[in-house]
C-alpha cells in the first residue's frame, strides 16, 4: 500500500468518528514519539481534552479525575512564602519538572510555566471545574513576577523568552479567572502595539518580521483585555489603537492559492494557520474574507485516514495541527463541531462555563 492510498486528501467531508477515536487512543496512552515532549504534558493533554470537546465527545474523559490530575501540577506557595519573592506559583508542565518542597514548604526548583497555566485552567474550564476552588490568588499575585518593565513577559522566573506569546498567556490566565491584578495591561498594551509592523501584522516581538501566531495573540490579547471592540470591521466602529486596514490587508493575503493559510509570505501554507490567522479575522468581524471553500478543501488534503491532521498534505499526523485542524472547522461552523471562543482557544460553552 503505499502512501497515497494512507492519507485522506480525496476526502470530501469530516470525519469527525475517525477524530474522536484518535483523540481517545491519545487520552489513554500517548504513542512513544511524545515521550521527548513530556516536559510539555499538560499541553499535550489540553489538545486533547479541548479537541475531544470540540467534537462533541467530552463524555470520553472522566473529568473529575483529569481534574484532580491537572491540579496536581500547581505549585504552592510554602506557608511563609512571600509573593514578592521572584517567583512564580502557576502550574508546572510535567512531573519530571515538579520536584518536592524542602522540610519548610518552600519550593527550591519550582519550574511552573506561563504557557503551562494556561493550559490547566483552560482543562479545568472545559472539564466544569469550579475556579473559585482554585488556589488562584498565589497564581495571579506571582505572576507580577515575570512581566518585564517593557509590558512583556518572561514564562517562568528562572529566565526565558519574553514575546507576545506569553503577553497572551497571562491575559488568558487573568480573563479566565476573572482577576486582573497580576498584570499591568497598560504596560502589556503598549508592548504589544510596539509589535505592529510596518505591514500591518504584528512580530512576536518589537521589530520582528509579522507572523500569524504573533498576530493571533497581538489581537486576542487586546480583545481579552478589554482595549479593542469585537467585531470592529462588522460594526463600522474605528480603534485608534492598531492599524486595522493595514492589518487587514496583511491578513488577507495569507490565504494561498491552496486554499490554506500561510503564517508568513512566501512559506508553504499550513493546517494550524487556519485557526490562528482565522481566528483573528473571526475577532476584528471580517470572516466573511475568507474563501471557505478554499480552505476546506486545503484542511481535507491534511486529514489523515485514521485521524487527526498533519501539518501539510501528505505527511502523518500530530497533536498539535490536529488540535488546530478540529478548531478550524469549527470556525467554519462544521455542523457536528461546537462552536469556538476565538480569543481563549476553547469552546464557548466552556469559555463562559456551561
Amino acid at each position: 500500500m503505499n502512501w497515497r492510498e494512507e492519507e485522506c486528501g480525496d476526502c470530501e467531508m469530516m470525519e469527525r468518528d475517525v477524530h474522536v477515536t484518535f483523540l481517545e487512543f491519545m487520552y489513554n496512552l500517548l504513542p512513544s514519539p511524545y515521550e521527548p515532549q513530556e516536559i510539555n504534558h499538560l499541553t499535550l493533554a489540553y489538545f486533547i481534552i479541548s479537541g475531544l470537546d470540540i467534537l462533541n465527545s467530552l463524555h470520553s474523559v472522566a473529568k473529575d479525575a483529569v481534574a484532580s490530575w491537572v491540579l496536581s501540577f500547581q505549585a504552592h506557595p510554602g506557608a511563609n512564602a512571600d509573593a514578592n519573592d521572584g517567583q512564580f506559583y502557576g502550574f508546572h508542565g510535567s512531573k519530571t519538572s515538579q520536584f518536592p518542597p524542602d522540610e519548610n514548604g518552600v519550593l527550591i526548583h519550582n519550574n511552573s510555566h506561563l504557557a503551562s497555566t494556561y493550559c490547566a485552567i483552560a482543562i479545568l474550564k472545559i472539564v466544569g471545574y469550579e475556579l473559585s476552588n482554585l488556589e488562584s490568588e498565589s497564581i495571579v499575585t506571582s505572576m507580577r513576577n515575570l512581566q518585564q518593565p517593557d509590558g512583556s513577559f518572561i514564562p517562568i522566573h528562572t529566565g526565558g523568552e519574553t514575546d507576545l506569546r506569553f503577553v497572551y498567556c497571562a491575559a488568558a490566565i487573568s480573563f479566565m479567572l476573572d482577576n486582573w491584578s497580576g498584570m499591568d495591561k497598560e504596560k502589556a498594551k503598549d508592548y504589544i502595539l510596539r509589535c505592529q509592523s510596518y505591514d500591518g501584522g504584528f512580530g512576536l516581538v518589537p521589530g520582528a518580521e509579522s507572523h500569524g501566531g504573533g498576530t493571533y495573540c497581538a489581537i486576542a490579547s487586546l480583545r481579552l483585555m478589554g482595549f479593542i471592540e469585537d467585531n470592529i470591521l462588522s460594526s463600522h466602529a474605528s480603534s485608534s489603537l492598531i492599524d486595522v486596514p493595514l492589518l487587514l490587508e496583511w491578513i488577507l493575503q495569507r490565504q494561498g492559492t491552496d486554499g490554506g493559510f500561510q503564517g508568513r509570505p512566501n512559506k508553504a501554507s499550513d493546517t494550524c494557520y487556519a485557526f490562528w490567522i482565522g481566528s483573528v479575522l473571526r475577532i476584528l468581524g471580517g470572516r466573511n474574507f475568507v474563501d471557505n471553500k478554499a480552505l476546506r478543501g486545503f484542511l481535507l488534503t491534511c486529514q489523515y485516514k485514521y485521524g487527526g491532521f498533519s501539518k501539510f498534505p501528505g505527511e502523518y499526523p500530530d497533536l498539535y495541527h490536529s488540535y488546530y485542524g478540529f478548531t478550524a472547522f469549527s470556525l467554519l461552523e462544521e455542523s457536528s463541531l461546537k462552536s469556538l471562543c476565538s480569543e481563549l482557544g476553547i469552546t464557548e460553552n466552556a469559555a463562559i462555563g456551561l
